[in-house]
């Protein structure tokens, strides 16, 4: 269920609010100049990331792997932006949304169970 292409869709989505969320918080942490640099820079950040540590051959993305990971590292970086996403709408005050996107992630995660054992195993 985790390579289906509707739960890939899903996770996804998750990703793209991830870094909407991120840089929602990281735009609300300063002012002036900074406030758009880090508004905008930190979510690219978190993009480079998430595209260029992969595991090699894993067939919900491309299959290539620019920086080659270990399936448990690739999986603690992918739970890692989620739960930062998670807090970064916490602090923002946004108490539903908070809930919504983690209950949204544990749901994912459940669904990919197959892709969790498949990285575990890498």
């Amino acid at each position: 269920m985790g390579f289906h292409p509707i739960n890939l869709v899903f996770r996804f989505i998750l990703e793209v609010c991830a870094f909407i969320s991120a840089g929602l918080w990281s735009f609300n942490q300063t002012d002036g100049l900074l406030k758009f640099l880090f508004g905008f820079g930190f979510p690219i950040f978190l993009a480079i990331i998430w595209g260029v540590f992969t595991v090699p051959n894993d067939k919900s993305r491309s299959g290539n792997a620019p920086i080659p990971t270990n399936g448990i590292i690739r999986l603690a970086i992918e739970l890692g932006i989620f739960a930062m996403a998670t807090w970064s709408l916490y602090s923002l005050g946004y108490n539903n949304l908070y809930l919504i996107f983690g209950i949204a992630v544990v749901i994912h995660y459940v669904l990919s169970y197959d892709r969790i054992s498949w990285l575990i195993s890498k």
